[in-house]
């Protein structure tokens, strides 16, 4: 019997990757998001529901697939719109993954349970590079409900017997992000002829390739006890966002200097650097470096903005 996947979130940026992996893998995807079909990788799924959960309709879903994996891409994934509206950040991710836990609890109870989580809930840590010992200290709401969620999952997994894990993303990046700081950085650049952005330049971030995340999520769900576990999902790898620009600018061939305006938005961490032995003492090993994953992002973004 082929493997069953549900996937939350199918429409989103990480839900699309994943789904391209899985179902490249052989597996039977399922496919879930609130938005209209035209905007579901539809040729990669089996079947999709136009769902906005938490909705009852996820109880006769989880009867008729009878899933092997649930991996929850779905929720809220601003940091900024959290803090200008932390009710709806709260239900689009504590309460939604709730729903969803439960609804495996009562229809699905044998199903693997994946978290999207983030390292907003690290804040800013007070060494480098962070494992996943380390107490969290989220500075948004976003941070402190996506650590809600992880909470979820291992009240599920110690009370329930839901096998679950939850996966801290770092910086996700890839072709199809149309936001954070290479999108941004791309279409100042190519668009505006000048490059000013926020902080001071000295800001760092981990960055993952949305491959390597679909790839992990794999291992992790084939690999990993799941007992209401975290893992760091990185690089390992730190760079500034003034290197991070300037290999973005090389990319482009431009000669534009980067400015910095020294302003960082509220819940915006400082510096982020992963320990990511955790996730490889499972096998995983990232897979797409930096340098190469810029240059290929872009060239995406530069057909995305000028058609060339």
């Amino acid at each position: 019997m082929p493997r069953k996947t549900i996937i939350t979130g199918v429409s989103g940026f990480l839900g699309r990757y994943v789904t391209q992996h899985f179902s490249e893998q052989g597996w039977t995807v399922t496919g879930i998001d609130n938005g209209s079909p035209e905007n579901a990788p539809l040729s990669l799924l089996s079947s999709y529901y136009s769902l906005k959960l938490p909705d009852a309709a996820l109880h006769d879903v989880l009867r008729k697939h009878a899933p092997d994996v649930c991996i929850h891409c779905a929720g809220s994934a601003s940091v900024g719109q959290s803090v200008n509206d932390p009710v709806r950040d709260f239900y689009a991710n504590t309460v939604l993954t709730f729903e969803v836990l439960n609804a495996l609890r009562l229809h699905a109870p044998r199903c693997k349970f994946i978290l999207l989580s983030s390292a907003a809930v690290y804040g800013n840590p007070q060494t480098l590079p962070v494992s996943e010992t380390h107490s969290p200290a989220p500075i948004s709401p976003y941070g402190f409900h996506k650590w809600q969620c992880e909470q979820l999952c291992r009240e599920f997994a110690e009370v329930y017997g839901l096998p679950t894990a939850s996966l801290r993303i770092f910086s996700a990046y890839g072709p199809g992000l149309h936001r954070q700081v290479l999108w941004d950085i791309c279409r100042k650049v190519i668009v505006q002829k000048s490059l000013t952005l926020q902080g001071t330049g000295k800001e760092s971030r981990d960055f993952i390739h949305a491959l390597d995340i679909a790839r992990a999520i794999q291992i992790v769900s084939s690999k990993a006890p799941l007992r209401g576990e975290v893992y760091n999902l990185a690089s390992g790898q730190e760079v500034t966002i003034k290197e991070l620009a300037g290999m973005i600018l090389n990319a482009l061939d431009s000669t534009i200097p980067p400015l910095f305006d020294g302003v960082l938005p509220a819940g915006t961490p400082l510096n982020w650097r992963a320990d990511i032995s955790k996730l490889s003492s499972l096998g995983f090993a990232v897979s797409i470096p930096l340098q190469q994953g810029v240059k290929s992002f872009v060239t995406w973004c530069r057909t995305e903005l000028t058609g060339l």
